[in-house]
C-alpha cells in the first residue's frame, strides 16, 4: 500500500471514529443531565469511552495527514493497548456467562433461575449489598412489575405470559412456593408456602417489595446481565476484527511516512 492511500485511508477512518467519539460523549452529557440513578452510573464510563477514542482518533488523523512517523507510532501503540484491553474484557465476558441458565417449569411458558447456577463474580456482584440496594432500586423505578397487569388483563393470559429474566424472578415469588396467582400483580399468601425456600416468605405484594430481596430476582438480574454481556462479547469480537485490520493501515501508513522521511 502506497503512503498516499494509506494515509488517505487512515485519515477518512479516523475522521469518522471522531464523529463517533463526539456523538458518544454528548450522549454521556446527556445521562449526567437526568437524575436516574441507573443512567448516571454509567456516565463516566460512557464520558471515558468517548474521550478515549476522540484522543486516539487526532493522533491517528494527524499523523496520516502530515505523515509523522511519531504520531502514528504513538497511534498504534495506544491502539494495541486498546486491542488487547478488548480481547481481555471478551474472554473474560465469555468465561463470566458461561455458566447459568434457566429451569423450565410444568405449565409455565417462561423459565425460572437460579443464583447458584451462575459464576461466582455474579453472585459476588448481586450478593453486595451496596451493589443489590442501588440495583434493587433501580428495578422499582422500571416499573417492570406494576406493569404487568396491564399487559396481561385476565389471570389466564397471566398464566400463559412469556415472562422475561427479571419479570419471573423479581415480579412474583417462585412457583415452588405454591401461592395462587389472582392476578398478575397478586398473589394469595394466606395459603402455607409447600417450600422451604426463604424467597417464600421474602415475596409481598406490596409494589415496593414484590420480590426484589429474593434470590430469585438476584438469578433474574444475572441473567439479564448474562445476556448483556454475551451481546457486547460478540460485539467486541467485531470491534477487534474491524479495529485490527485499522491497525494493519495504520502500520503500513507509518512504514510509508518512515521511508518517506528517510529519503528527504
Amino acid at each position: 500500500m502506497g503512503v498516499g492511500t494509506s494515509n488517505f485511508v487512515i485519515r477518512w477512518i479516523n475522521f469518522l471514529t471522531m464523529l463517533l467519539a463526539i456523538a458518544v460523549i454528548i450522549f454521556g452529557v446527556w445521562m449526567s443531565t437526568h437524575h436516574d440513578s441507573c443512567r448516571r452510573s454509567l456516565t463516566l464510563p460512557v464520558l471515558g469511552l468517548g474521550a478515549v477514542i476522540f484522543v486516539i482518533s487526532i493522533i491517528g488523523f494527524l499523523g496520516a495527514l502530515k505523515s509523522n512517523s511519531i504520531l502514528l507510532w504513538i497511534y498504534l501503540v495506544m491502539l494495541c493497548i486498546i486491542l488487547v484491553a478488548i480481547l481481555v474484557f471478551t474472554v473474560l465476558a465469555f468465561i463470566i456467562t458461561n455458566n447459568g441458565s434457566g429451569h423450565s417449569v410444568p405449565g409455565l411458558r417462561y423459565k425460572e433461575y437460579q443464583l447458584q447456577d451462575y459464576s461466582s463474580w455474579f453472585l459476588k456482584q448481586l450478593n453486595n449489598t451496596k451493589n443489590w440496594n442501588r440495583l434493587k432500586s433501580c428495578l422499582v423505578k422500571t416499573d417492570d412489575c406494576n406493569n404487568l397487569p396491564k399487559k396481561y388483563k385476565t389471570s389466564k393470559q397471566y398464566k400463559s405470559a412469556k415472562l422475561t429474566a427479571i419479570e419471573a424472578g423479581c415480579c412474583r415469588p417462585p412457583s415452588m412456593c405454591g401461592y395462587p396467582a389472582v392476578n398478575a400483580s397478586y398473589y394469595d399468601l394466606s395459603f402455607h408456602p409447600i417450600s422451604s425456600n426463604k424467597d417464600c416468605k421474602l415475596y409481598k405484594n406490596s409494589r415496593a417489595t414484590k420480590c426484589y430481596n429474593c434470590d430469585s430476582c438476584k438469578a433474574g438480574v444475572a441473567q439479564y446481565m448474562k445476556t448483556e454481556w454475551r451481546v457486547v462479547a460478540i460485539f467486541n469480537v467485531i470491534l477487534f476484527v474491524v479495529l485490527s485490520m485499522i491497525y494493519f493501515v495504520g502500520c503500513c501508513a507509518r512504514r510509508s511516512a518512515a521511508r518517506s522521511h528517510s529519503k528527504a
